[in-house]
């Protein structure tokens, strides 16, 4: 998994409230398990018009925020169904941090395991945030996780809090089976261990496979 570590990039404003994992990623897409080249279908049907053209009226269609790299929106971002997708469209498109009110309980452990940073912060300084993604080339955050620190344009910084955990397994670019293979000399020492002492596991296994 990617690492992150410091983000500076362009922040779009996507401000609605209670946007779900099918606005995020239409259900006809997943038809996939690989988690690349969803990026072109992330939020498809507000995306694009029902003939396939861009909606000039959508933020990711207008520049600079074609290149958006951090979204910043509201309350209950990724409610709805529990897809996998919705992390994998967002990350193909080029999101790594997303910075919300409130995120639904699913969609929130999906993106941290998917190398997305997710950050929940008050009301207030949402407000601030969604006020600094609006203003077109100048819409440049910086988001440093070691530090739990974003600066916004004029150079105010804002505090974030993260589950130490999280933050540790972003930083050093580890989801699950990079935790796993962390502990792979001592995996390796109980299977040998393991093959001595109970070898007719290991012989059935064998011929069966």
């Amino acid at each position: 998994m990617e690492k992150f570590e410091t983000l500076t990039g362009i922040a779009a404003p996507v401000g609605d409230a209670n946007i779900d994992t099918d606005r995020i990623i239409p259900a006809r897409f997943l038809k996939t398990i690989k988690r690349t080249g969803l990026g072109k279908h992330l939020f498809n049907d507000v995306r694009y018009t029902s003939d396939g053209a861009e909606n000039p009226n959508f933020v990711l269609n207008r520049e600079p925020y074609r290149k958006a790299e951090i979204l910043v929106t509201t309350e209950n971002f990724g409610c709805g169904s529990s897809r996998e997708h919705a992390p994998w469209a967002l990350h193909d498109f080029g999101i790594r941090c997303v910075i919300g009110e409130s995120f639904a309980d699913i969609f929130y452990n999906n993106s941290f395991k998917n190398g997305l940073l997710l950050i929940k912060l008050p009301k207030a300084e949402i407000a601030k945030l969604l006020e600094d993604s609006q203003l077109g080339q100048n819409a440049r955050i910086t988001v440093d996780l070691e530090n739990q620190q974003i600066t916004r344009p004029n150079g105010e910084t804002i505090a974030f809090g993260i589950d130490p955990f999280r933050k540790h397994c972003l930083l050093n670019g580890l989801d699950d089976i990079g935790l796993t293979l962390k502990h792979k000399p001592k995996i390796d020492t109980f299977e040998e261990r393991d093959r001595l002492a109970r070898p007719w596991l290991y012989t059935a296994q064998t011929a069966a496979g």
